[in-house]
């Protein structure tokens, strides 16, 4: 911390020519004075700045918050640098802001008190990153204090190093207005609020939406309804610095920008055998179908709210994947065209050129059968998250169950995210703090 003293050669100057001056009256008549005092060293003036963590710290938990206080004054500039053990560096800008993210375009933000006296981070820190937090501070009379701390966080080692392995949907993707935000990490998530506060879902129409856990591994975000058609989504993992569980920590931030397009939703009454698709809620095609047979519980198509997933051009149906032996009266191995897949229990919607009962009769093995001109055209139509509501058979979807994840209420939904509040996309941020038990 700068401030202005008098230097000690200086205090002692002044004290020499006092001890002088009460010699010369001791050898004269002259009248008595009483001797003044020596002049005591002046207060130091301007702001007193603090910073957390202290200079010289090392091994500091990269979930430790950094923090500016200040007494007689009010902070005017903070800034954030990190080095990474990659030989990265980060820096910072000002009192709200400071840049870090790797070359990524992240900012190291912070969030200044309503009187300015201060200034806590909102993110994290790197695992095993050098350190340099300085911080400017200015009182009533314009005097300026500047305090610098540097510091080191602890490393992550091996096998504990968060990593996110994947993703849906990926950066550039045009996708339907159900698309959720799924995310799949490498090792197993424990502290979940912290790390669903390092998630950052925005979107250029805010709505309220919020993350739940498939696994430990994987998190969905989705909003409470479907999202607005034609806008872009941005979200933004800042997972560097998170503690995922006891000793696991993130390494390194990731951001994927995506585009919702129009709005597709298909309705299916399984009864009446055909689907029926709007798009921007106007009706493009009558598609006559055939579901599953429904004499037992694999092959009845499921009812609920069914997301479009992966496409196939053509591909081969193994009922073997399901759990059915090929010695089962039940298995089945077919090559099919135009499949898109609606669950993780097998059901698609693709072509059945060999179903002589499609627009009549349910005799499929539980999937959506097609003539090959109609499951070409929805095969080239859909795009990944459009919606696909069934109704008119006894066996619901599970929530789990592929992308079956508006089959939670959202309340249910919300009760089930680790934070237990909405995020909402507006830019505002998460609900709670990424930070750890630190200072």
């Amino acid at each position: 911390m700068k401030g202005r003293f008098f230097r000690p050669a200086l205090c002692r100057l002044a004290a020499a020519a006092v001890a002088v001056a009460v010699a010369a009256t001791a050898c004269t008549t002259a009248p008595e004075q009483e001797p003044r005092a020596a002049p005591g060293p002046e207060r130091p003036t301007g702001p007193k700045v603090s910073i957390t963590p202290e200079e010289g710290s090392a091994a500091v938990a990269p979930d430790t918050p950094v923090r500016v206080s200040v007494e007689e004054g009010a902070i005017t500039d903070v800034q954030v640098e990190q080095t990474t053990p990659e030989g990265d560096a980060e820096g910072g800008a000002d009192q709200a802001a400071a840049e870090d993210g790797g070359g990524k375009g992240f900012r190291f933000t912070g969030t200044l008190s309503e009187d300015g006296t201060a200034w806590v981070s909102d993110w994290n820190m790197f695992p095993g990153a050098a350190v340099t937090v300085r911080a400017t501070a200015e009182d009533e009379e314009g005097e300026r204090t500047e305090a610098v701390a540097e510091f080191a966080t602890e490393e992550a080692p091996p096998g504990q190093r968060l990593e996110l392995a994947s993703n849906f949907p990926n950066s550039g993707d045009t996708v339907g207005v159900g698309m959720p935000v799924i995310v799949n990490f490498d090792l197993p998530v424990l502290n979940k609020a912290q790390v669903e506060n390092s998630m950052v879902v925005t979107s250029e129409q805010g709505v309220e939406g919020a993350w739940n856990w498939v696994t430990d591994k994987t998190a969905v975000f989705r909003p409470e309804e479907y999202w607005e058609p034609h806008q872009k989504i941005g979200v933004d993992l800042r997972l560097a610095g998170v503690e995922a569980s006891e000793g696991v920590y993130g390494v390194e931030n990731h951001s994927l920008d995506f585009e919702v397009g129009r709005e597709l939703v298909a309705t299916m009454h399984v009864p009446d055998h055909e689907m029926e698709v709007e798009v921007d809620g106007e009706a493009v095609r009558t598609i006559p179908v055939s579901n599953g047979e429904a004499s037992e519980r694999f092959n009845t198509t499921t009812s609920g709210t069914h997301l479009t997933m992966t496409r196939y051009e053509s591909l081969v149906m193994d009922a073997a994947t399901l759990g059915i032996p090929e010695d089962s009266p039940d298995y089945y191995k077919l090559d099919v065209d135009w499949a898109v897949r609606t669950s993780n229990s097998g059901e698609f919607v693709h072509a059945a050129p060999w179903n002589d009962r499609i627009g009549s009769a349910d005799v499929s093995n539980g999937c959506t059968n097609m003539s090959v001109e109609d499951a070409r055209w929805f095969y080239e139509t859909v795009l990944m998250g459009d919606v696909l509501e069934t109704t008119g058979t006894d066996r619901q979807l599970e929530w789990d169950n592929g992308w079956g994840f508006y089959q939670r209420s959202w309340e249910e939904w919300l009760s089930h995210s680790a934070t237990g509040e909405p995020q909402v996309t507006d830019g505002s941020g998460t609900p709670g703090s990424v930070h750890g038990e630190g200072l």
